[in-house]
Parts: C-alpha cells; sequence; structure tokens
C-alpha cells in the first residue's frame, strides 16, 4: 500500500465530510464534492460511500436530525421552526422521520430524562454545535482483503441496449438484448459474455434520467443486428474483484471495492469504464451461486 494513495482518498473524503457538516443549511452540492476529491460524482459517491458507511445524502440527512434532537433542548423553541431547519416541509413529516431515529416524537423526546443525541455512524462524525468536525472513522468491514487482480486487457466490443431509468430495472434492457442477441447467434462467438456500463451517480442524477448498457461482448469482426449499438470499452489496466452472490448485494460489493480496497491498494482511478461482466445465468444456477466480475478503470 502506498500511504499517499491512501491519504489522498482520505482526504478527499475528509473534507468532504467538512464541508457537509459545516454547511447544513445549504443544499447538498454533489458535483462540486466531486470536484473537490478530484472524482468523477459516480465515482465519488461510491468511494464516499465505502470509506463513510453512508452516503453523502445520508450524512446530512443524520447531521440535520442530530441538530435538531440538539436543539430540542430548549423548552422555547418551536418544534415546527426546529423541523423546517431540518430541512422537512411539514411538522408531520418531521415527527415521522425523528420517530424512526429516535423512537419518540420531539415532544416525547423533550420529556427524555436522559437524551442520547448521536445516532449509530461507524464513522465517528456527529453534529457538534460548537462546529467541529473530528477526522472520521474509515470502514473496515474486509474490503481491503478482497482478493483483487489487476492486468491490462485489450479494448472490448459489444453490442449494447440503453437503458434510461433505475438501475435495478435494467433487467428489462437485458430482456430485449437476449432476444436479438438469441436471433442473430451472438451468444456461438467465443468469449460471449453478458456485460452491464454505469454511466451515471444515482445521487446526483435524477432515477429516471439514470443511463446505463446492457451489452454482450462480440468479435470485431462480426455485423451487427439492428436494435443495438457498437460500443467499445477502452482498453488498460483494469482491478476485477469477484462477487459471488445475488445481484441485490453488487452495491455493497463495489462499496467495499471502491471504498475499502481502492484506498488501501496503492492505486488510483482511471478514466477508463466501471463495468460489471456476468458469468453465469440467473435462469441456471441459484442466486448464492451468481458470479460476477466487477471491473475499475486504474490509472
Amino acid at each position: 500500500m502506498k500511504p499517499d494513495t491512501r491519504s489522498f482518498y482520505a482526504q478527499a473524503v475528509q473534507h468532504a465530510i467538512e464541508r457537509i457538516a459545516c454547511n447544513l443549511d445549504e443544499a447538498l452540492d454533489l458535483e462540486t464534492l466531486a470536484r473537490g476529491a478530484c472524482l468523477s460524482p459516480f465515482h465519488f459517491h461510491r468511494v464516499f460511500r465505502g470509506m463513510v458507511g453512508e452516503t453523502p445524502l445520508e450524512l446530512i440527512r443524520r447531521l440535520r436530525m442530530e441538530r435538531a434532537a440538539w436543539r430540542l433542548r430548549d423548552p422555547d423553541r418551536a418544534i415546527t421552526e426546529i423541523a423546517f431547519d431540518a430541512g422537512y416541509e411539514t411538522h408531520e413529516a418531521f415527527t415521522r422521520a425523528f420517530r424512526t431515529s429516535y423512537s419518540t416524537s420531539p415532544s416525547g423526546f423533550r420529556l427524555r430524562a436522559h437524551r442520547r443525541i448521536e445516532l449509530a455512524a461507524p464513522c465517528g462524525v456527529h453534529f457538534d454545535p460548537d462546529g467541529a468536525v473530528p477526522a472520521f472513522i474509515p470502514r473496515d468491514s474486509g474490503g481491503q482483503a478482497m482478493d483483487v487482480d489487476s492486468k491490462e486487457l485489450p479494448e472490448l466490443r459489444v453490442a449494447a441496449v440503453r437503458h434510461t431509468g433505475p438501475y435495478n430495472q435494467i433487467p428489462q434492457a437485458f430482456g430485449r438484448l437476449n432476444s436479438i442477441a438469441g436471433q442473430a447467434g451472438l451468444f456461438r462467438h467465443p468469449g460471449a459474455a453478458m456485460v452491464a456500463i454505469y454511466y451515471d451517480d444515482p445521487e446526483t442524477t435524477p432515477q429516471e434520467e439514470l443511463r446505463s448498457d446492457a451489452a454482450i461482448i462480440v468479435p470485431n469482426d462480426v455485423k451487427l443486428p439492428e436494435g443495438v449499438d457498437d460500443k467499445h470499452i477502452a482498453g488498460g489496466r483494469y482491478a476485477r474483484a469477484v462477487h459471488v452472490g445475488p445481484y441485490e448485494t453488487l452495491g455493497d460489493a463495489w462499496a467495499r471495492f471502491l471504498g475499502e480496497w481502492l484506498p488501501a491498494s496503492g492505486h488510483r482511478i482511471g478514466t477508463g469504464e466501471m463495468y460489471e461482466i456476468y458469468r453465469n445465468d440467473p435462469t441456471k444456477v441459484p442466486s448464492n451461486e451468481l458470479r460476477t466480475d466487477m471491473y475499475i478503470s486504474l490509472a
């Protein structure tokens, strides 16, 4: 591990945490935070979530809620005012969220003899009325010990079907791709494998505008059928981690990969794509045996 590389990511995330914690009344500008970390918004979100254990949006919501709990200690302060300051448009919405966090209503919290302000947070960063922001504790859920290999990879040509919308609905695009690729015989070519490429950060892009591609690897000399786009994934140095298990747990695997393994690896993220290759068929194997290769470009 190169200490300067690990500290680069730790310092970038610490700086972002400080900007969030010291500006709780401002709208969260994730693009500015990502720029300050010298990362794309997509990469920044996954690195931040992996290192902190929360997304930037989850962090600011929790800190605002802790600040609200702190302000409830003042019996002369109106709950409606506290709710608005916490980012809620109605007293009712604030009460529901507060009850979820503290297992009581705001008025009930005021009656408690012992009022614990801090909510559970593995990163160790909490609201401080004096404005102090401690150094965060990087999450360690085993990601540093992930079995990862890195190698130079050639450019990949893929036949792709674009999906626009929530990422968890990309199976719709894979359904269309399967139909087209099956009729065209694309599965018969050596090296054929299903690939997903994701382009946008769900934290900064509306769900209905998220872009991704459902794709299949094809040889360079194959003529593509109608209904698919001819695309190329740049060659270069990539790190690969293997996830075995349900597709629904891939998000956590990516968080460990980018938020724990990458900062400890001595590498920095490159400009190429992040993508997944699916090595077996979900219609033929149990979900706990699904194998997904996750790739990140290295600088």
